[in-house]
């Protein structure tokens, strides 16, 4: 994970560079003749795209051979969640030490939870969705796993995660974290990924989340008093780098390289797909950008 300055810096020079990269390949892909598009060359060991609308496949590369997720694991998270039946999105749920503890011993993401305070599930999604926090994914499987302890509640959570890919016919993926901060067994595929995000961005309220590029909590505290969040942003440099981005996720990690999972609308065509084991964060950026390029141009 990047933190302070020094990574604020190489999140706009990435931002920079894919910018770069699209304008130059919106212009080459824009002169092409119909049909003649060449087909991209992406640095990341794992891609697949499609067309939203039709679901016809238009790229893929080693597009159902099992990787390590990363953080794109939280869609599946999101999506679990939002399919409880009589969801409430306001509920509060009282944040817990357990949580923090949790970030503290993973170095994991987060969302800078504060012990004590009650935040709202449509929080915790923001929270989860846009920087990525292990300690929201912790407090949604804690709300919305059923059993008498923090430990069953979390194994009943990952339990739906499964049985959500299998419903949704993702054969070559084992969920076995709320995260993707996995116990050597949370694997998916370029393609399989693709297809849990077209089912996730049915929901208006996960389209509404992972579209937004910042978003600012208010919880209440201990004293029920209001704390104002410092600003959550969205990691997904595509909704400021690549016109008609509408989300996904990013992620990360020492196995899982960098990957991207990202949807853009372009004159009413959606394409949607997935790079896994990238190179870089502005490498995935630019893997993702090449392909949506291509997507369009098809």
């Amino acid at each position: 994970m990047i933190t302070g300055i020094k990574g604020t810096r190489f999140r706009r020079a990435a931002a920079v560079t894919v910018t770069t990269g699209a304008v130059l390949a919106a212009g080459a892909f824009g002169a092409a003749p119909a049909g003649a598009v060449t087909t991209p060359t992406i640095a990341a060991a794992g891609g697949y795209v499609m067309n939203n609308g039709t679901a016809k496949t238009l790229y893929t590369k080693a597009a159902d051979t099992q990787r390590s997720t990363g953080s794109t694991t939280k869609i599946m998270t999101a999506k679990v969640v939002l399919a409880q039946p009589n969801l409430n999105l306001d509920a509060k749920v009282t944040i817990q030490k357990a949580y923090s503890d949790y970030i503290v011993a993973n170095t994991a993401s987060s969302a800078h939870l504060i012990v004590g305070d009650k935040v709202t599930v449509r929080q915790l999604l923001y929270g989860l969705m846009l920087p990525s926090g292990c300690d929201a994914a912790y407090a949604l499987a804690d709300k919305f796993g059923s059993g008498s302890t923090r430990a069953a509640r979390v194994k009943s959570f990952i339990g739906k995660m499964n049985t959500t890919a299998k419903s949704l016919g993702m054969t070559k993926t084992k969920f076995d974290s709320f995260d993707g901060i996995g116990n050597g067994n949370n694997y998916s595929t370029p393609r399989d990924l693709t297809k849990l995000a077209s089912s996730a961005m049915k929901s208006a309220t996960f389209r509404t989340v992972v579209k937004t590029k910042s978003y600012t909590a208010k919880t209440v505290t201990k004293t029920g008093s209001i704390r104002t969040m410092a600003a959550w942003t969205n990691t997904n440099t595509l909704l400021s780098s690549y016109s008609g981005t509408i989300g996904v996720k990013t992620g990360s990690g020492p196995e899982a390289k960098y990957c991207l999972v990202f949807a853009a609308t372009r004159n009413g065509k959606t394409i949607i797909g997935t790079v896994l084991a990238s190179t870089s964060i502005t490498q995935r950026a630019t893997d993702a950008t090449k392909l949506l390029n291509y997507g369009f141009a098809k």
